[in-house]
């Protein structure tokens, strides 16, 4: 037996991941019935093949690594040249944004930055996430030990931003002073949007009161609707205040693969307790080069030929197949008399809970009468309780056959 101290924070936190929950509960059911043909629509994971000239790249570079002249050993930390430039030159100039390739960080996935972004911040920092929220923006920060203790309202250090039908899930602006502002859209787990106007305000009030926004926009490509943001870095200011976090898992399908970066701003800035100020960039990337050897080489390639002709047009392709698969679910939901939110802008749905329902026993309904898996919403934040979350993500067929028995049950 040991007697070393832990970091006692993770005893603060729930027994287990929400999604981890999640499993363990249907894994449960399929044990009781295991004829049951149990359709997920939890778990916002990919079920498309990587397309083909992801795939073509990535075998080309499995070949580079098969050969004396083009084997790769060590990459740089940081990500290799050739797929920051394509991330600079694809995802930022082409939309009149600039972004130098020194800003864009590669890591293995959006979720590994979300949670590490944590290192580089005063453990005094107040933090203000949405509410109902992604749980890592939480639960990252409990380990850190920022958010004091967990009441029945959550936790009593976090400043929620309530994401309500009466707010048209649109957050409003902390009321109490804040460092650090989580935003996520489109949002996850609601499928909802902001507007630019409605993003302005949240850089304009950091900029005013000299905070950070961690912005997260894995779902970047989903959005159809015009003059939607893209980039919190289509909004003038944003370079001074806000960290953008995007991964390749949900864009193109690399769930399995693990890719994303993160864009750190030179000029962007924070404060010592000397009062002397540091580049988040530089600190961000002292951080990268002592904890993170970099993504693999073979990834890095696939990862480029996102940005190829042949690249986009095949990723295009398949995002429309989910986002028409959330067209099939929302109509279902609507048609059972369940009022529907998402699933325009992002390939999720947040689904009221019938009258008499809470979210714990909506997640029950569904899966023991349906043998359809959901995401109950008390597990993303107070405010999620009175909804689950269902994703677009499985295949086609799968889909068609949930939406056919949502649409079938008719009110619950």
């Amino acid at each position: 037996m040991s007697n070393t101290p832990v970091n006692d924070n993770f005893a603060l936190l729930p027994d287990s991941y929400l999604f981890s929950a999640v499993g363990a509960e249907v894994a449960r059911f399929r044990d009781s019935y295991p004829d049951a043909r149990v359709i997920s629509l939890g778990i916002g994971d990919v079920t498309r093949p990587i397309v083909p000239a992801v795939t073509q790249a990535m075998r080309r570079a499995v070949d580079d690594m098969a050969s004396a002249e083009t084997f790769r050993g060590y990459g740089p930390e940081q990500g290799y040249m050739f797929l920051r430039q394509a991330i600079a030159d694809g995802d930022y100039a082409g939309r009149g944004i600039e972004i130098g390739a020194d800003e864009i960080f590669i890591s293995d996935g959006a979720k590994s930055d979300l949670g590490n972004i944590s290192d580089i911040f005063s453990r005094d920092c107040r933090v203000a996430v949405t509410d109902p929220v992604y749980p890592v923006y939480v639960d990252s920060n409990v380990m850190a030990g920022r958010a004091g203790q967990l009441t029945s309202q959550g936790w009593n250090r976090i400043t929620y931003l309530p994401c309500t039908e009466a707010t048209d899930f649109i957050p409003r602006l902390p009321e109490t002073p804040v460092d650090l502002i989580y935003l996520c859209y489109p949002n996850n787990p609601t499928g909802t949007v902001l507007s630019a106007a409605r993003l302005k305000e949240f850089v304009d009030y950091a900029r005013e009161h000299k905070c950070i926004i961690l912005y997260d926009s894995a779902y970047e490509a989903f959005i159809s609707t015009p003059g939607v943001p893209r980039s919190i870095y289509e909004i003038e200011g944003a370079r001074e205040v806000a960290i953008e976090f995007r991964s390749f898992s949900k864009t193109a399908g690399f769930t399995g693969l693990r890719c994303g970066y993160t864009v750190v701003p030179r000029g962007l800035t924070g404060k010592c307790a000397d009062g002397s100020m540091l580049s988040l960039r530089d600190i961000w990337l002292r951080r990268q080069t002592t904890k993170f050897n970099g993504a693999s080489y073979i990834i890095q390639r696939g990862a480029e030929a996102v940005y190829t002709p042949e690249g986009r047009s095949q990723i295009q392709a398949v995002i429309a197949d989910y986002m028409r698969g959330a067209r099939l679910l929302k109509a279902a939901c609507v048609q059972a008399g369940l009022k529907t939110f998402g699933g325009t802008d992002a390939p999720y749905l947040w689904v009221k809970c019938p009258q008499g329902y809470d979210s714990q026993a909506f997640f029950r309904l569904l899966l023991e009468r349906l043998c359809i898996v959901s995401t109950p919403g008390s597990g993303f934040g107070p405010a999620g309780e009175g909804y689950v979350r269902l994703t677009a993500f499985n295949t086609e067929a799968a889909t068609a056959e949930a939406a056919r028995r949502i649409a079938a049950i008719g009110v619950l």
